[in-house]
This record gives C-alpha cells, structure tokens and sequence, in this order.
C-alpha cells in the first residue's frame, strides 16, 4: 500500500534487458528531484539479478513481490509479455501506481481485467510506449492534422529475447499504437501477411489497415533484418512528413505552387525513455492522465490480435 511518507518511493520489477535502463534512469530521477523521490526497491525472479543491481544503485533487492508492493509507490513492469499480468495486478491491488511495458499483455482481456482494477483501486496505469516520447513524434502531431496515407518500417537484427510473442506483439505494436493516435477513426479493414523465421510466431510481418475516415497505413515489422530502420512517412492533402525515430530526425515536403520544396524537421533530441519514466513518476505524483493509458495500450493490443489471426488464417490457407 501507498506509504503516506512525503518521500515518493519508486521501483523496478524485472531488471532483465529492458529494466535495467529503468533501474538507471529512476536512479537519476531520484538523484535530481532533491530528496523528494527515492529509489526504494527493485524486485526479479532472478534474486542474483535483483541483489546485482540493488548494489549498484545503492537500495533494496526485494525478496518478493509483497515486499516489493510494501516499499514503493509506483513501479514499472519490465517482466516479459506473459508476466506481465502475473506481475502488475499484486501491485495495482495494493495501491501501487504501474508503468506496464509493452504491450500491456498478449491478451486483451487481461489487459481490461487490469485496467477494471485499476480504476477500482484509483491508480494510474500507463503502458510503456515509448515512441510516444521520441521528440520526432512531436514534430508529427504539431504538423499532421489530416493523415491520409501512413507508412511505417520497423526493422532490427534478431533481438534474442521477447521469443513469447511474434514481430507485430513486440516490434509493429509501436507503429500500430502511433497510428491509432494520429488517426483516431475506427478500423474497418485489415489485411496482412507474416512469415516465422527464427521462431514459431511471425518474424517478419507487413499490415495494411484502412480506417472509416478514409486513412490507409501500411505497416512493416521485421526482426530478422541485417539493419535497424525505424521510419515513418505521413501525407496530408498539402504535405508529408518524413521522420526517422532513430536518428530523431526528419524532412517535411510541401506544395509551393507547382513545386514540392523540403525543409529540415528541428528536433530536440532527447532519451525517449528517460522522457518516458519520468513523466509516468510524476503522473502518479500529481494524479494526472498518463500519454499512454491502460485502455489505449490495450486497443493497440486489440489491433495486433487482429493482425495477427489474420496472418495465422492466411497461413492456415497456405498450407492447406
């Protein structure tokens, strides 16, 4: 339960590949806010891992997850996907505000059977998202305000982990998240193909999605690539935007009577996690809305099973 020590208390859970830039980052939240935040515990089944990284940042490897619950105010689940549940719901019942990585769950019933208790329990659950906090994406929403056509590619050498879901779970959930927010229309059509490569589920996967406003976006996902990419494109009547999350950078075309002219997007670049981690402290500070909430991480979820049990089918065909 929520202590009511003035002093913010915030934690990890899960310092495996993800986590443990979670467990740097609340570290030097903690070091700037002055004493008003305080990196209070880390918590992995692995209890070596744990105690390796307590050491580090100089605070306390829980034994297990009540304890885990009973030393924090708010917390972030960088457990992998099939945990994620098993994991967050302790610490929602007890009063502890949530940062889920994503996606929220594999499952989109799990994903609302944590947001109902969520609310039930008046803490904030946000989803870890974190292209929402790439300063590109902020050069699209201040420019974009009738996409027409959106096309993403998210490609990546074989990470060796995240092997419990395939590419469009783990890799395209990103680019579908983005999506639905810049378009905010529902889905009336999916189409899409994925090929297994290295592992039972999809490794390579393409998505067309048509939305009611008329909106096309055409998504690629790969983790089996020999490069990293990740880039998006989007057209408006009287533009496009070119970004690359990446180098956070990006052009923007306009129609200058019967010529297409370029500019240079400013960024301000910045670490979208860190971006990410502290404004989800401070969410759960003030009790404000998160970027990224429970419900629209799970529509992003809802979206990814669509695509995916459409290439399951597809494949299903193939072979028959």
């Amino acid at each position: 339960m929520a202590s009511p020590n003035p002093v913010f208390r915030i934690g990890v859970a899960g310092v495996g590949a993800i986590g443990r830039n979670h467990a740097r980052l609340m570290a030097e939240i903690a070091a700037r806010s002055g004493g008003a935040v305080e990196f209070a515990a880390v918590y992995d089944a692995d209890a070596a891992r744990a105690a390796e990284f307590a050491a580090q940042y100089q605070t306390h490897a829980a034994a297990d997850l009540a304890d885990f619950a009973a030393r924090v105010d708010a917390a972030t689940v960088a457990v992998p996907t099939v945990y994620h549940r098993r994991v967050a719901e302790p610490l929602i019942g007890a009063g502890v505000h949530v940062m889920v990585e994503k996606p929220i769950s594999e499952s989109y019933a799990e994903a609302q059977a944590m947001i109902g208790l969520a609310q039930e329990k008046n803490v904030i659950l946000q989803v870890g998202h974190i292209e929402r906090f790439n300063p590109v994406l902020r050069q699209l929403e201040e420019r974009m305000n009738q996409p027409r056509f959106i096309e993403a590619h998210r490609l990546s050498p074989f990470p060796n982990r995240s092997m419990d879901i395939g590419v469009v779970l783990d890799v395209m959930i990103h680019d579908i998240e983005i999506v639905l927010h810049l378009v905010k229309s529902p889905l009336i059509q999916v189409d899409a193909v994925g090929i297994p490569v290295l592992t039972k589920r999809e490794d390579i996967a393409n998505a067309r999605l048509k939305f009611a406003n008329g909106c096309i976006a055409n998504l690629t996902a790969s983790r089996i690539s020999p490069e990293k990419m990740r880039k998006i494109r989007v057209f408006q009547p009287d533009s496009y935007l070119s970004l690359d999350y990446q180098e956070q950078s990006g052009w923007i075309y306009r129609r200058d009577g019967m010529q297409i002219v370029r500019d240079a997007v400013e960024v301000e670049k910045d670490e979208p996690l860190k971006l990410e981690i502290a404004a989800f402290v401070e969410c759960a500070r003030q009790g404000k809305r998160p970027v990224v909430s429970g419900q629209e991480g799970a529509e992003a979820v809802r979206i990814a099973l669509e695509i995916t049990d459409q290439i399951e089918k597809n494949a299903a065909l193939a072979g028959s």
